[in-house]
């Protein structure tokens, strides 16, 4: 299996609009528990998936067999959670959630600079829910968050009418490369981009670092563009915490002018440390150190 995620999300219509009715008729708790029921099917059938857990856990985290098997179980079901969750918030049940700021002066303050700035998350805990989070503060105006749109057709245009995200703050990564005119031109009006720096796609180019112990594959254009635009650089996490809570991490970082090694070293070992706190919310289910070339 190929180390680069392949943009694709598993699913189908009909589980969405069956998730979508327990949150409107029977309420969150009920589609949480409804999450029992596909999770088995996922760790029986999505061999590729479960296999690449299954490397995280015990050889990135050294998990005992019994104790990793009973974590890709838990960590479907956390990432089933975010799913609601992030279906529930945008169709107007944010009361039923709360969120904890953790340093959102850094955010401040790099607005306050009015030279844009990017925002570096990555695919732990449920980074999108950050539009929310910029929202509630008054930031979401000034930042563009840089996603990933390749799910299928039928999926995204039924879930079109209960996500309610505003289209123009995201800029798609398209294979032609021109999102990154797209991010080009939202810095240069001093806006802030949020990007994640831990999937690449098959026409990217690659850096190289460790991520809990063994070398892997990074997409060089968050570090390459932080590392050489004079602006504010963060590692921003939106992170699930129990009884509907999320907590956002922002950390400025300073790196020396064009190092992109220097700033990839630095996001991973931010991301490090947010994985020793959240270890069941790594959602990468794909081969991420390449375990099975070795």
């Amino acid at each position: 299996m190929a180390a680069e995620w392949d943009g694709k999300s598993r699913g189908t219509v009909f589980g969405f609009k069956v998730f979508i009715f327990f949150i409107k008729n029977f309420g969150i708790r009920a589609a949480y528990a409804l999450m029992h029921l596909p999770i088995p099917y996922f760790c029986l059938f999505s061999r590729k998936n479960v296999r690449g857990l299954s490397h995280y856990f015990r050889k990135r985290l050294g998990y005992s067999w019994f104790k990793s098997s009973i974590s890709i179980y838990k960590t479907y079901y956390v990432f089933g959670q975010t799913l609601v969750d992030k279906i529930a918030i945008s169709s107007g049940l944010r009361k039923n959630y709360s969120f904890e700021f953790d340093g959102e002066e850094k955010i401040e303050d790099a607005l306050s600079e009015n030279k844009g700035g990017i925002l570096i998350s990555a695919h732990v805990g449920n980074f999108e829910l950050a539009q929310y989070f910029f929202k509630e503060r008054g930031f979401n105006t000034s930042i563009r968050i840089v996603i990933t749109d390749q799910d299928h057709e039928a999926i995204k245009d039924y879930l079109g009418q209960y996500l309610n995200r505003d289209e123009k703050r995201f800029i798609i990564i398209k294979e032609d490369l021109s999102h990154i005119f797209e991010i080009n031109a939202a810095l240069s009006r001093n806006e802030i981009i949020v990007i994640t720096g831990d999937r690449y796609m098959q026409y990217s180019k690659t850096m190289e670092a460790e991520l809990l112990g063994k070398k892997a594959k990074f997409p060089l254009g968050p570090f390459h563009m932080g590392a050489r635009f004079k602006v504010p650089i963060l590692f921003v996490y939106v992170m699930r915490e129990p009884q509907k809570k999320y907590h956002l991490y922002a950390r400025r970082v300073q790196v020396e002018y064009k190092d992109a090694a220097e700033l990839l070293h630095k996001y991973t070992n931010h991301v490090e440390r947010v994985l020793k706190k959240y270890p069941l919310q790594w959602f990468n289910f794909y081969d991420f150190w390449e375990d099975n070339k070795t």
